[in-house]
């Protein structure tokens, strides 16, 4: 099943502000071009629509998901129990290397935000980034199974 990128974000700087983008360039092994994180295995953080939408239904909250911090916001495909799988944006494709777990700040944004996203891979995934490449808002987005051997970017 073929899901969409929604919506991609770029941090300008450590807990800076999320700029809106309707495309990126992806660089292998280090992350989003211009985005604050660079390297390492936290490259790309995506969160998906059906869950955030759920979460402000659950806390009565209209939140703008920028707020949640991640790069990509995907829809239709699930992120639940992916550590390990391939997420292919466009021409691009992100290894999943584990569930992101939402910080106390988000709790600035919503009380009650952080307990709601905790479980269950409410946060998101991060991933790192395989192949250089753009993408943008509107790509189809798939969830392929993992590769044999390791697929990890070395940094």
């Amino acid at each position: 099943m073929n899901g969409r990128l929604e919506a991609i974000w770029i941090k300008r700087g450590h807990w800076g502000s999320m700029d809106g983008a309707t495309r990126a360039v992806m660089v292998a092994g280090k992350g989003i071009l211009g985005n604050a994180n660079q390297g390492g295995r936290r490259q790309v953080t995506i969160i998906e629509k059906e869950t955030w939408e759920r979460l402000m239904a659950e806390l009565g909250a209209a939140l703008d998901p920028s707020a949640r911090r991640a790069n990509l916001m995907i829809s239709g495909v699930s992120l639940v129990n992916a550590r390990g799988r391939i997420l292919r944006i466009g021409a691009c494709r992100v290894h999943l290397l584990g569930e992101t777990k939402p910080c106390e700040r988000i709790e600035e944004a919503q009380a009650g935000l952080r307990a709601a996203m905790y479980p269950n891979w409410g946060g998101g995934a991060f991933g790192a980034v395989l192949d250089d490449g753009e993408i943008q808002v509107g790509d189809d987005v798939e969830l392929l199974e993992a590769v044999e051997g390791p697929r990890e970017v070395a940094v």
